[in-house]
């Protein structure tokens, strides 16, 4: 009888060890599979990046235009991001350099240039 307690301490302190990892594990599987493009996640390593590409064993994460492949158990934590698509976005940057390159200022007029006559300096210049 003595030992009977014991044990059922022991037994009830592995149950609700080993549940509460299993919850951990199912909560880290869920947050690794819900990963996608844009979303901003922090490496085991400390780098921080912007998820470019999720595949079915790694990521490929940008940082700062430089793109590093990861496996996906790297992660440690993950921020959902704005959704990107690469193409999309590669499209716009295109379109907008495209659209400043076109654009065409007309040039100021030199300080020293003559003015503009009005009516009333012409009819000065008639008398």
């Amino acid at each position: 009888m003595e030992l009977l307690i014991p044990i059922i301490v022991l037994a009830a302190m592995w149950f609700f060890m080993s549940r509460s990892t299993k919850k951990q594990q199912q909560e880290r599987q869920n947050t690794l599979s819900a990963m996608k493009a844009g979303d901003n996640v922090v490496t085991i390593g400390g780098l921080h990046g912007v998820l470019s590409e999720v595949n079915d064993k790694t990521v490929i994460i940008d940082c700062e235009g430089i793109y590093l492949e990861f496996d996906k158990a790297a992660i440690k934590s993950v921020t959902p991001g704005t959704a990107i698509h690469t193409e999309d976005a590669v499209a716009e940057v295109e379109a907008n350099e495209a659209a400043e390159a076109t654009k065409v200022e007309a040039p100021e007029a030199p300080v020293d240039a003559p003015s503009e006559t009005t009516d009333t300096d012409t009819t000065e210049q008639k008398d």
